[in-house]
């Protein structure tokens, strides 16, 4: 599933559109085509350094990966839509250990959206429930769908070294008004927490990522530490932690 971001509005609506009516839409091209428009226009953000575009098409093209252990991909697909729909930075850094991308306000407007567009209840209730597995990343082990969504979210954690230091600087940008020796500390509860699973990818394809993203996590941890390491003891004290992806 390459993108061409030059293209990218086009092709983003009608892939929604595919997924809208694979999960049961009644409303018309037209109607499912303008909510498209408006979620590209969310994740369009110029606030959006990394929850942008381009991190969308990536967790949808993850998807499109594993979709072969999802029982109902296009539900995933939209899920995958709206899991960052609803989204402020400063927000999320108020929202601590939330995860950043307000996961139950972008549930809500799933609800709101998918049901104007004639989605049957059943399925407008389980894209909710999805967006909300990403709250802690933590998705129910009996529930591959809800892996396969957060392994998507969390692939980036497994990409080429050179491009993982990118998508922390991107992190780091949307967290730009807050002070260095904070989101150092914030970063670090969250890297910790990642590393301390014992398993940071829950699907069972999504397993092949796991050893490439411990070896990202632990090298950034690693510059982070021998960073706080230099600061005064009192600047390393509380914040809440911006989200691992």
């Amino acid at each position: 599933m390459g993108v061409n971001f030059a293209d990218a509005p086009q092709w983003f609506r009608s892939s929604f559109t595919r997924s809208a009516l694979g999960a049961g839409a009644t409303a018309s091209e037209a109607e499912i085509g303008g909510v498209a428009d408006s979620l590209v226009e969310r994740w369009s953000g110029p606030e959006r350094h990394f929850h942008n575009l381009k991190h969308l098409a990536t967790v949808l093209h993850r998807v499109d990966e594993l979709s072969q252990e999802t029982h109902e991909p296009d539900l995933v697909r939209l899920a995958a839509w709206y899991h960052g729909a609803v989204f402020s930075a400063d927000r999320k850094l108020a929202s601590a250990f939330k995860n950043g991308e307000q996961t139950t306000a972008s549930a809500e407007l799933a609800r709101k959206e998918l049901t104007a567009l004639g989605l049957p209840e059943k399925n407008v209730e389980r894209v909710a429930h999805l967006v909300d597995t990403l709250l802690w990343h933590t998705p129910d082990p009996r529930d591959t769908d809800s892996q396969v969504l957060n392994d998507a979210d969390l692939s980036m954690l497994a990409i080429e070294p050179q491009r993982y230091k990118q998508y922390v600087a991107a992190v780091r940008e949307e967290y730009g008004h807050i002070p260095q020796r904070d989101f150092v500390r914030a970063r670090i509860r969250v890297l910790q927490r990642l590393l301390g699973r014992k398993q940071i990818f829950s699907s069972p394809m999504g397993g092949a990522w796991e050893n490439a993203a411990r070896q990202n996590i632990e090298a950034e941890l690693a510059r982070l530490l021998k960073e706080q390491a230099t600061l005064p003891p009192e600047d390393v004290e509380g914040s809440p932690a911006p989200r691992a992806s």
